[in-house]
């Protein structure tokens, strides 16, 4: 399986990465499996750090590889999935019990949706009606070092 991770450097050896604020999925090395999602994070985020350059990394991660690691699946935006996202971004010493984590991506608009359940401005049920309607792109979270002997570095290229 193809992966991608946007950024501004090139990343050849992953790492986890502890955020100050919370992340979907709690720390991590988050990767996705669509180009295009993670070339205009890439950009996002050249342009937010005012860097020169915005790179995407390419990885090989074989999927049967999975089977020896502790994965957690959310197939959409569902309860589980919101409840798993709110606790990780209240928390950010918030740590899963997975190898790896794998679900939709709260870009934007359903982060503003999210942040709303965490600010205790709408309830989680009526936050999920809400998320039906918005497009959802993928992540792909290596959340232990076990999980990322198995990513294989493939390349680095300018995308801006």
């Amino acid at each position: 399986m193809r992966l991608y991770h946007g950024g501004t450097d090139i990343v050849d050896v992953p790492r986890i990465i502890r955020a100050f604020t919370g992340r979907d999925f709690g720390p991590g090395f988050y990767t996705t499996s669509i180009r295009d999602q993670a070339t205009k994070w890439a950009i996002r985020q050249a342009r937010y750090r005012r860097k020169d350059e915005a790179i995407l990394n390419t990885y090989e991660f074989d999927a049967d590889e999975m089977r020896h690691l502790a994965t957690k699946t959310f197939d959409g935006y569902e309860m589980e999935w919101l409840d798993f996202v709110v606790t990780c971004r209240q928390n950010i010493d918030y740590i899963s019990e997975y190898d790896i984590i794998i679900g939709k991506i709260a870009n934007d608009d359903v982060g503003e949706t999210i942040q709303a359940v965490v600010d205790g401005l709408t309830s989680k049920e009526f936050a999920l009606t809400r998320l039906v309607y918005m497009d959802a792109n993928d992540q792909i979270c290596f959340s232990t070092e076990t999980a990322l002997k198995y990513l294989r570095f493939i390349s680095a290229e300018r995308v801006n």
